[in-house]
């Protein structure tokens, strides 16, 4: 058996299983219970500071640490 008919038969079984459980294992990770406190912040981006550009942090542009 040559190489690319290995692979291709491990990519359309194997890997093709992999790939779902990880995607849905995502689509879980991201759903769960505790997830609405962590993306809070995250999904409010685009309505911070309508009017003005938001302040600019001291040290934001440094690592600090």
């Amino acid at each position: 058996m040559d190489t690319y008919s290995l692979l291709r038969e491990f990519a359309d079984s194997w890997m093709l299983l992999a790939l779902f459980i990880f995607f849905v294992g995502m689509i879980l990770w991201v759903f769960r219970p505790g997830g609405t406190k962590s993306y809070e912040d995250q999904r409010n981006i685009p309505f911070r500071h309508e009017d003005k550009p938001a302040p600019r942090r001291v040290g934001a542009d440094t690592k600090e640490g």
